[in-house]
């Protein structure tokens, strides 16, 4: 039965437009005349991480009475992209933002978001809203693996069905880019010129892969189109940190005992930290002025973050969810993955990373120590473990490669690389389930149950794992963790490694 409100607890307020000036007091919101601003921004894939961080920046901007002229219009390209583009566009596309933290918690409602193009299988309504001279930055945020390269190479993968069927069809394509070109090819007619196309996934070298996706495409149907973006479009690398959780009924419901009633709510950690670099051929927000770092030299941040951050989330997500571990607070709050953690972080791929301006890499372990932390965050191991096919050969196996090149300590990197595997079997030691959580699982489940008997099928899979398939030092390392994890547990093989 639906629990009613009572008189000291009023019912939460529907969130939109009309009703910002009813929410509590307690809830910061837009200072700034939504009606008054225009777009500036296309940001392909709305989902949480954009909306915590992104457009939380562009939001602070707005705040100080800048850059009404660059909101954001969402976009999407998969039949989910609708349902979303569906509850935002009932609350004006306005998100109630939930900072957690272990000492509390504050709400901010904000509004940089106008818009959101409805969602079509062909990308008609998103072709020609980017092809539109407003908008002058194309942003995505489409996963790791959804690039089309070779997570080893790193070369574009022109035998994708999905790459095949853009050549084919380019102006009916299924891609996000096959639409950008299209939109660019219009643009290119018309004289609306160039945009900038930023990538705000957690990939070495973003904006670099993303130029070679796009051009890549435009090649296989018109060769001058893509020397024209080559020359013209600009693709800045960026580097992009807030840990933020799935919506689920916890979220709900917070924003609920705070007042709101908003369909989708996000929370996030305190922290969060974007670098870009200064390369935009069609103008920008000046988000300097709200704390993002533009530079000419990037790399440095985005080593340090991808490989400390994200690749410490794969060391201890696999490992949790083969033991029944809910979070990564949880896993924190576990002595013997902490501690796998801290040893993996520190001696095996901090010695890879190099300082950047204000941190050290160990000063950015203990950052992420306490962040991992972070009892109120509810980030599940399942999310951060989701899409290891992707995540293991961007975050985890460059360290790697770097350490046996280097004659560095790798055998927690081949621990990682084990549970890994034996996650990917599908149980965890408890006899239950996990259920599929990767694009290939398939492929990755017949690997991972092959390898029992022999751990040459799994490390033999050179699409993530390349020559290392043929080196000796992998390959006896990893046999050795995985040939234990099965034997004595996950548990034993980290205690062994720890020396204890």
């Amino acid at each position: 039965m639906e629990k009613r409100p009572s008189e000291s607890q009023p019912a939460p307020v529907k969130l939109n437009d009309a009703t910002l000036q009813s929410l509590p007091t307690a809830i910061l919101r837009p200072k700034y005349d939504r009606a008054s601003l225009s777009a500036g921004i296309l940001h392909i894939g709305v989902g949480n991480f954009h909306r915590a961080h992104q457009a939380w920046y562009l939001h602070r901007l707005m705040q100080e009475g800048e850059a009404f002229d660059w909101a954001i219009v969402g976009a999407g390209i998969r039949s989910y992209d609708e349902t979303q583009r569906k509850k935002l566009k009932a609350q004006d596309y306005l998100t109630t933002l939930i900072q957690l933290n272990p000492l509390g918690s504050s709400a901010e409602v904000t509004g940089a978001m106008i818009d959101y193009v409805p969602v079509d299988t062909n990308n008609a309504p998103l072709i020609h809203r980017m092809s539109q001279p407003d908008i002058r930055i194309v942003s995505l945020t489409v996963t790791e693996g959804g690039y089309y390269i070779d997570p080893v190479t790193k070369t574009f993968n022109a035998k994708h069905p999905d790459i095949l069927h853009d050549a084919e069809c380019p102006d009916q394509p299924i891609t996000a880019f096959g639409a950008m070109v299209a939109a660019l090819k219009q643009r290119r007619q018309t004289g609306a010129g160039p945009f900038t196309g930023l990538c705000c996934d957690n990939l070495q070298g973003n904006g670099e892969i993303l130029r070679q996706t796009v051009v890549s495409l435009a090649q296989l149907t018109d060769p001058d189109l893509a020397d024209w973006i080559n020359t013209n479009c600009s693709f800045p690398n960026s580097m992009v940190d807030c840990i933020v959780p799935a919506t689920g009924p916890n979220e709900l419901r917070l924003a609920s005992d705070i007042g709101v009633n908003d369909a989708v709510p996000v929370t996030h950690e305190e922290f969060r930290q974007w670098v870009i670099e200064d390369d935009f051929c069609a103008q920008r927000p000046a988000w300097e002025k709200v704390g993002v770092t533009i530079t000419k030299d990037i790399h440095g941040y985005e080593a340090m973050k991808i490989r400390l951050l994200n690749g410490g989330h794969q060391v201890i997500s696999n490992v949790g969810e083969l033991l029944g571990v809910k979070t990564i607070a949880d896993c924190m709050a576990h002595e013997q993955i902490a501690a796998l953690l801290n040893k993996v972080a520190r001696e095996e791929i901090a010695p890879h990373v190099q300082s950047v301006p204000g941190k050290t890499p160990a000063e950015y372990i203990d950052l992420i120590v306490h962040r991992f932390s972070n009892p109120r965050i509810a980030d599940t191991t399942r999310r951060v473990a989701f899409d290891g096919s992707s995540r293991h050969p961007g975050f985890l196996i460059p360290s790697l490669r770097d350490a046996i090149a280097k004659g560095s300590p790798f055998e927690g990197l081949a621990l990682a690389e084990a549970a890994w595997a034996r996650m990917c079997e599908g149980t965890r030691e408890d006899g239950s389930t996990i259920e599929p959580n990767d694009p290939n699982w398939d492929e990755l489940h017949i690997a991972a149950t092959r390898s029992k008997q022999d751990p040459a099928v799994w490390r033999g899979q050179r699409q993530y794992y390349g020559d290392l398939a043929d080196n000796p030092e992998f390959s006896d390392a990893f046999d050795r963790w995985l040939g234990l994890i099965w034997d004595k547990g996950i548990g034993v093989a980290i205690d062994t490694y720890l020396g204890n």
